[in-house]
């Protein structure tokens, strides 16, 4: 009787490790969904060279063919379009990145 004894207290232990691999494991991964860090805004600097590089002719506008480069400015370009003159300015532009 003390071997079978033995075979069921192994397989409980074994059963209780597996349980408890498999919750510290779902629990770990719910907790590092949980903790990611926010996107940082861009700065400054990133701005910049994005609408440097978004002004294909250098005027310091971008125009909605210029604008489709940025998808986020070409969705958005009446509303970020403040002047309602057909173009983002830089300063329009910096704006709107930073909402």
């Amino acid at each position: 009787m003390t071997q079978r004894h033995s075979r069921i207290t192994a397989f409980e232990t074994r059963s209780l490790m597996l349980i408890a691999s498999v919750t510290l494991g779902v629990a770990g991964s719910a907790y590092a969904q949980s903790t990611a860090a926010p996107a940082a805004p861009a700065g400054d600097a990133e701005v910049t060279a994005a609408f440097v590089k978004a002004d294909k002719n250098g005027d310091g506008k971008l125009t909605r063919e210029e604008a489709a480069a940025l998808p986020a400015v070409a969705v958005s370009f009446d509303r970020i379009d403040a002047d309602k003159d057909g173009a983002v300015s830089s300063a329009e532009f910096a704006k709107a990145m930073k909402m």
